[in-house]
C-alpha cells in the first residue's frame, strides 16, 4: 500500500490553522492519563515514588525554539505527515512538561503493547506510527471508557465494533481484547486510508467517524486536504491531528527532555491457553494463588469475570508465563473447584442468575398470596426466606407488590408442598437443623462477647435467625451477601466465631434475619 521512504520532508507545511481552545485537548489527554494510573497493572508494577511523581509537573523542561521541534519532526522516519504550529507545540509541552511522569510509565508500558501494534500494522502494510494513536486514545489503558462511552485501547464505539467483528454480549467485550481490537483498528485504518486517500483526513474519521467527515468534505466544496475541511470538523477533531503529532513526537524524542521509561518491576511475559469450557476468574485465582485484578488486567475482555467457553466456541486465557504449567497440571482442579458455585447444572448464567439458581436448587415451589398490610420484608421474614430471594424470585421492582398477587417461594423440599397456602401458618420447629444451606427460623440463644464488633443493624435479642450449611470455597463475606441487610461482622457476632478463616464445609451457622422495610 505504501513505503514510508517515499515521503518528501521538504514538502511538510510549518504553517497550520490554529486549534480549539488547548485547555479542551489538556483535559482529555489527562482523563486518560489519570485513569492509566488506576489500572491494576501500574499500581502494582510500578513503584509508589514513581505513581507519586507521576502527575507532576517538571520546572526544568522548559519549551524549546521552533526551529528545534520542526528539525525533530523532519528527522522522524514517518509516512504520515508531522506538521507543527503553535497547538502542537503546546500540546508537547504538555507531555513534557506537565506530565512528564506520566510519560514515562507509557513508553515503560510500550514495551509491552508496541510489538503488538507493530505486528498487526505490519501484516496489513500500514504505517508503524499509527502505533502512537492508542497513546492518545486511551493512554496505553485496555480498560479505558471514554465519556462517550468509547471502549479498549483503540476506543471503540459499540456500531463500529460490530461492523469489524468485535464479539459484545453479556460476558465479553471484544473492544478490551488487546489483539482483538489491533486486528479490527488495523482494518478499519486500512478501510478509512483507502476511501480518504489522505492519512489526516483518515485519521479523523478514525476519531470523529466518516459520516461527520463527509459532511465537513461537502462544506469545504468537496477539498479532501484534512487542512481544507478543518473548521468544519468537531472541535475535538480539530485538535485530533495536532495530538497525534505531539504524542509521536514525545514517543521518540522523550530522552531529549530527560524522560526516561519507568520499567514494570515485574516482567510482562504472559502466554495464552484456549479454553473449551465455562470458567470463572475465582476457580483459577483460588487453585494458583493469582490475584483477581491481575487476571482482569491481563484479560480485560471478560465480563463478570466469566469466561464463557464452549466445546464448539473456545476462548483463550492470558496468564503470567510461569503460571501456564501450573493451569495445564491443575486444569481439572481448578474445573472442579466451586463449580455449583459459579454454574450451577453446568450452565451458563449471569452472576445474578447464578444467585437465583443456587437459591432455588433442591426445593419445592409454595405459592403465597399477598394480604393487606404485607410487604417484602414481612413476607421474607414469616416465610424464613430472605428479601433478596423473594425479589429475584418474583422479578419484583422497588419491593412493591399488591394485594392479591400471587408470589413464588421455595422452601427445603422436605417441608414444602405444591399447594397454594400461606406458609407462615406452618409450625415453626426453632433447633431443626436444615440439611441444605438454609432457612428453619429459630430465636437467637446465642450472645456475643463484649469484643465482637456488630455493624449498624445490631442483633437485639429477640431477632429471628436462619441456618446456613457452609460449602466449599464458602467465607463469610460470600456468606452474608447472599443474605440482605447481613454482613459478615453480624454472622461472627452471632455464632462466635475466634478465627474467621476457620470455616469447614458442613459447618452450620446462624443468620439472622432482617426486615428492611
Amino acid at each position: 500500500m505504501m513505503n514510508n521512504n517515499s515521503v518528501n520532508k521538504k514538502d511538510i507545511p510549518i504553517h497550520l490553522p490554529d486549534s480549539l481552545d488547548d485547555k479542551n485537548i489538556d483535559n482529555e489527554i489527562s482523563s486518560n492519563l489519570d485513569s492509566l494510573l488506576n489500572t491494576w497493572y501500574v499500581k502494582n508494577a510500578f513503584k509508589v515514588d514513581s505513581l507519586k511523581s507521576a502527575s507532576q509537573p517538571v520546572s526544568c523542561n522548559s519549551a524549546l525554539s521552533d526551529s528545534v521541534y520542526i528539525n525533530r519532526l523532519r528527522n522522524l522516519d514517518s509516512f504520515i505527515p508531522l506538521p507543527f504550529n503553535q497547538t502542537v507545540k503546546n500540546l508537547i509541552g504538555f507531555y513534557t512538561q506537565k506530565r512528564p511522569g506520566l510519560v514515562s510509565i507509557m513508553m515503560g508500558l510500550a514495551n509491552y503493547y508496541f510489538p503488538l501494534f507493530e505486528e498487526v500494522l505490519s501484516k496489513y502494510n500500514l504505517p508503524l506510527e499509527l502505533k502512537y494513536l492508542p497513546v492518545i486514545e486511551s493512554a496505553l489503558n485496555p480498560k479505558a471508557i471514554s465519556r462517550a462511552k468509547a471502549s479498549g485501547l483503540w476506543q471503540f464505539m459499540f456500531g463500529t465494533a460490530k461492523l469489524y467483528n468485535l464479539e459484545i454480549s453479556s460476558f465479553i467485550d471484544e473492544r478490551f481484547d488487546p489483539v482483538k481490537s489491533t486486528e479490527a483498528a488495523a482494518r478499519y485504518l486500512s478501510d478509512l486510508y483507502a476511501i480518504y486517500g489522505d492519512w489526516h483526513v483518515a485519521l479523523a474519521a478514525y476519531n470523529c467517524g466518516p459520516g461527520n467527515v463527509n459532511k465537513a468534505i461537502k462544506r469545504a466544496g468537496g477539498k479532501q486536504n484534512f487542512w481544507d475541511i478543518y473548521k468544519y470538523l468537531p472541535k475535538e477533531t480539530r485538535g485530533y491531528i495536532p495530538t497525534f503529532i505531539a504524542a509521536t513526537y514525545v514517543m521518540n524524542y522523550a530522552k531529549e527532555h530527560d524522560i526516561k521509561a519507568t520499567l514494570p518491576s515485574f516482567n510482562i511475559l504472559t502466554d495464552t491457553i484456549k479454553l473449551n469450557s465455562y470458567l470463572h476468574f475465582d476457580q483459577i485465582a483460588s487453585v494458583l494463588k493469582i490475584p483477581m485484578d491481575e487476571l482482569r488486567q491481563l484479560n480485560p475482555q471478560y465480563k463478570n469475570d466469566i469466561i464463557p467457553a464452549k466445546s464448539d466456541k473456545p476462548y483463550v486465557l492470558n496468564l503470567p508465563q510461569e503460571k501456564v504449567s501450573s493451569f495445564i497440571d491443575e486444569q481439572n482442579q481448578i474445573y472442579a473447584y466451586n463449580r455449583d458455585k459459579y454454574f450451577p447444572n453446568n450452565e451458563l448464567a449471569l452472576p445474578s442468575e447464578n444467585n437465583q439458581l443456587l437459591a432455588m436448587n433442591g426445593k419445592k415451589k409454595i405459592i403465597y398470596t399477598v394480604k393487606k398490610g404485607d410487604n417484602t420484608a414481612s413476607i421474607a421474614k414469616k416465610n424464613h426466606i430472605t428479601v433478596t430471594n423473594l425479589v429475584r424470585w418474583n422479578n419484583i421492582h422497588h419491593n412493591r407488590i399488591k394485594i392479591g398477587q400471587e408470589l413464588a417461594i421455595y422452601v427445603p423440599d422436605k417441608k414444602g408442598t405444591s399447594s397454594k397456602q400461606d406458609l407462615a401458618s406452618t409450625s415453626r420447629q426453632p433447633n431443626e437443623i436444615p440439611a441444605n444451606n438454609n432457612v428453619t427460623a429459630a430465636k437467637t440463644d446465642s450472645i456475643p462477647d463484649n469484643n465482637s464488633k456488630l455493624s449498624n443493624n445490631s442483633l437485639k435479642e429477640d431477632d429471628d435467625f436462619t441456618y446456613y450449611t457452609v460449602r466449599n470455597g464458602d467465607s463469610l463475606y460470600t456468606i452474608a451477601k447472599q443474605f440482605s441487610g447481613v454482613s459478615h461482622r453480624d454472622i461472627i457476632a452471632l455464632n462466635q466465631i475466634k478465627d474467621t478463616r476457620g470455616l469447614v464445609p458442613g459447618q452450620k451457622l446462624k443468620i439472622p434475619i432482617r426486615d428492611n422495610n
